[in-house]
């Protein structure tokens, strides 16, 4: 039997299930294949207190970064809504250098990331975290490669996740590779979760909600593009709707959005699809006609850009 060690570092007000979500993978697969794997999980505290506070309960770890030097095969970083107090650490840092290198890989779920992004371990590589606080991830540390639509990303030996019950997405892939396919599904069948989830982060998140402008005439616009969406809504219509040239109006509406106005337009199409596929029977067609998607092939190739999955999909899965 293949022993391996896993450690997770536990900030103060960690995400509950950050921790519970992997540690219950790992568990579950010892259960599962008791002949085959053997995973030794070990919660870590930060500070030499061991009693940690986690989404409303009350913790023990098993240490402490401060005593802990035994073997570590897989070391974890959980996240916490209060992921500022990385700035304010001055052991984990040091102590997160000096045990990735000797541990076969590393990662975090969620808001842990911006703790490894403090040792510098996300430099240069390809990183993601909850998408609510993917920008700022690439803010802070702006030699990371944030990928800000993927459930979890490895780049190397670096396995981040994004955020919450996704922490057990790379965990179910860390099973697969230690032992195998069959292992992991056995785990997420038990589970109830999806051995490989569909789609990104996307199909969880209002595409628009950070996009909206504090210019008055690009605010003007996406209010308009959002009240026309069937119209045939070109960067020169809108740019007219502004009073602006074209060059001018695409330059700061990306300026304000984000995005450019075709992107824009894109995604509040697909969010209004979103809305009508999760209250409403209506069929696809009159659903794309409705957004100004056209027709379902065109609904269903602007669902797989944006959010991995097709319209059919999205509705078996989150119709209410």
């Amino acid at each position: 039997m293949d022993g391996k060690p896993i450690a997770v570092v536990v900030p103060q007000n960690a995400q509950s299930l950050d921790i519970s979500g992997p540690l219950d993978a790992f568990l579950e697969a010892n259960r599962q294949a008791p002949g085959i794997c053997s995973y030794d999980v070990r919660l870590l505290s930060i500070g030499s207190d061991r009693a940690v506070k986690a989404g409303g309960m009350s913790l023990v770890a098993d240490g402490s970064i401060l005593e802990d030097d035994g073997p570590i095969d897989t070391l974890l970083v959980a996240g916490t809504p209060d992921y500022a107090q990385a700035y304010g650490e001055s052991a984990l840092p040091a102590w997160l250098q000096r045990r990735t290198r000797l541990s076969r890989r590393h990662g975090s779920v969620c808001t842990g990331a911006f703790f490894l992004g403090v040792a510098g371990l996300l430099d240069g590589l390809n990183v993601t975290t909850h998408w609510q606080h993917a920008a700022e991830l690439a803010e802070k540390f702006p030699a990371a490669k944030v990928v800000s639509d993927q459930i979890f990303v490895q780049d190397g030996s670096l396995w981040t996740s994004a955020g919450v019950t996704a922490g057990i997405d790379p965990a179910l892939k860390l099973i697969e590779d230690d032992h195998g396919r069959d292992v992991a599904l056995s785990v997420a069948r038990r589970l109830v979760v999806f051995l490989k989830r569909p789609g990104g982060q996307s199909q969880f998140r209002a595409h628009l909600a950070a996009q909206v402008a504090t210019e008055g005439r690009i605010r003007a616009v996406q209010h308009w593009i959002l009240d026309h969406l069937p119209l045939d809504l070109t960067v020169q219509t809108l740019a007219s709707r502004a009073a602006m040239s074209v060059r001018n109006f695409t330059r700061l509406f990306q300026q304000e959005a984000g995005m450019t106005p075709a992107d824009f337009v894109e995604m509040a199409r697909i969010d209004s699809a979103r809305r009508l596929l999760e209250d409403t029977d209506k069929p696809l067609q009159r659903v794309a006609s409705s957004c100004g998607l056209a027709n379902p092939d065109t609904m269903r190739r602007a669902f797989l850009r944006r959010i991995g999955t097709g319209p059919a999909e999205y509705r078996e899965r989150f119709r209410g």
